[in-house]
């Protein structure tokens, strides 16, 4: 049976191996569909006898990596026999940060069981939002070459963690009222957050006073009238009352 040429995108589930042949290294590819149903996800397996790729993933990559490769994916012949992609070229999309041993052992070399899992309150926040996500993608389905994909996946060291790791597709459209909605959530939490530590001193606070002192409200109204149209002088009225106070119209006081 031909080769089908095939391009993916998935996170290296482990260390490569050697294969057969000591010019071929073996490794497994975990693919997702874009949702985070586990049915959906598929482990490639993955082969290539070029050198700078035996290279890059023997002393450059970790289980964990996200990696776009290309090459010809080969069919068994009988029902026994198994997938293989034979890679030609090879593209790291997302590089998995180092998790440092250190880090994870007690100091004092106590027992750590009845430590709280530090990861579960990550683990679900992944999955609210990859949830979220993939709901809002399959709202408009992507039409080929037309999708934004989102990548999401834990930090530190995977390998293990690979069913954290999600890949959710976007249309362009849904992609920007993504945007527009977390700017508005930025918004919101600028509004909310609290002006700590501004303090205006009193010679600052003494001109701000004589400016406002200064300012004649019934010549400021009847400038800002004489230039509004007739239809919209109540509204204009009603928002400088809002504004200043309820200012006398020009009309109603004495010349």
């Amino acid at each position: 049976m031909d080769a089908i040429p095939l391009a993916l995108d998935g996170y290296l589930t482990g260390y490569p191996v050697p294969g057969d042949r000591d010019d071929i290294l073996c490794w497994r590819l975990s693919c997702s569909a874009g949702t985070d149903h586990m049915a959906e996800e598929a482990i490639i397996p993955c082969t290539t006898m070029e050198p700078e790729i035996v290279h890059a993933l023997l002393t450059e990559r970790q289980p964990g990596d996200l990696l776009r490769v290309t090459g010809h994916l080969t069919l068994p012949g009988t029902a026994s026999g198994v997938i293989q992609l034979h890679v030609d070229t090879l593209e790291v999309l997302w590089e998995a940060p180092l998790l440092d041993a250190e880090e994870n052992e007690d100091e004092d070399g106590g027992d750590t069981a009845t430590v709280a899992d530090p990861d579960a309150d990550r683990n679900s926040a992944i999955a609210a939002l990859a949830e979220a996500l993939t709901s809002l993608g399959h709202q408009a389905a992507p039409g080929p070459g037309q999708s934004v994909r989102i990548h999401l996946s834990p930090t530190g060291a995977l390998g293990t963690g690979l069913e954290h790791c999600h890949s959710i597709d976007l249309t362009p459209a849904r992609a920007h009222q993504l945007a527009d909605a977390v700017d508005a959530l930025n918004c919101q939490l600028d509004d909310d957050r609290p002006d700590h530590g501004l303090v205006l001193d009193s010679q600052t606070i003494a001109d701000l006073t004589d400016l406002f002192d200064d300012i004649d409200l019934i010549d400021l109204t009847r400038t800002v009238l004489n230039a509004t149209r007739p239809e919209h002088r109540t509204a204009v009225t009603q928002a400088m009352d809002d504004m200043f106070g309820d200012a006398p119209a020009p009309d109603d006081t004495d010349r």
